[in-house]
């Protein structure tokens, strides 16, 4: 199923900005900006229970559309809607185990290799879009604010220890639905990016000492536009 959804998506990215080059080249007045995305993060969790800490690097890996709309003549002002994908990895100390009945543990004085959970996800960007650009520039300053859609269409927990490896799929307890505000600033190429989550990761998930899991992702990178 998450194959199938994942070619779907760049199916309809190549067919969209195969038609949106086709009538740019006709007509230059009409231009659109930066309706191809492609950003790195790093992953941080908010509301943190108590003894959770995060350990290495944990990052975020976002690509996809957003169809520019422009709300005045000179086109400088925009509103965008688009469809992207997100793989995220979270390095932390809770143990998950869902052989069973899901259970999450949270690592104190536990020597251990890697522990961590993904997310795979399919997301709806909408985004107002302010820049000082025009049909001849390429290199242009830019604020683009919103929110962003996430639905949840893969996750695995891993975890490697002395105790062996202990893998999971498709993880019970994970919201299915993510949301967020996201804002955009930066000038040609490069552009800074926050990612700041509204809705807990996970959906009624409780630590072994009865510590409820309600943490959200904040993600801080850098996003590259193209076309």
């Amino acid at each position: 199923m998450r194959t199938r959804l994942l070619l779907l998506f760049f199916w309809t990215c190549i067919s969209v900005v195969s038609s949106q080059s086709n009538t740019t080249s006709e007509s230059d007045s009409l231009y659109r900006e930066d309706q191809l995305y492609v950003g790195v993060t790093y992953n941080a969790l908010l509301q943190l229970p108590d003894g959770v800490t995060q350990n290495s690097f944990s990052t975020g890996l976002h690509l996809g559309l957003i169809r520019d709309f422009p709300l005045n003549k000179r086109r400088n002002i925009a509103i965008g809607l688009g469809l992207g994908y997100s793989f995220n990895i979270f390095n932390q100390n809770i143990k998950i185990n869902a052989s069973n009945t899901p259970t999450y543990t949270i690592l104190n004085d536990v020597d251990y290799s890697r522990n961590n959970f993904s997310q795979h996800l399919i997301e709806v960007p909408f985004e107002l879009r302010w820049r000082t650009s025009n049909a001849e520039s390429y290199k242009f300053w830019r604020i683009y604010t919103g929110i962003k859609l996430g639905y949840l269409v893969g996750s695995k927990s891993v975890f490697d220890g002395a105790s062996g490896r202990i893998s999971n799929r498709n993880l019970e307890n994970l919201n299915p639905w993510q949301y967020g505000l996201t804002l955009s600033v930066g000038y040609n190429t490069w552009n800074g990016y926050i990612y700041y989550g509204l809705h807990p990761i996970f959906d009624k998930a409780f630590s072994e000492n009865a510590q409820a899991l309600d943490m959200s992702a904040l993600k801080i990178g850098l996003i590259f536009y193209v076309l």
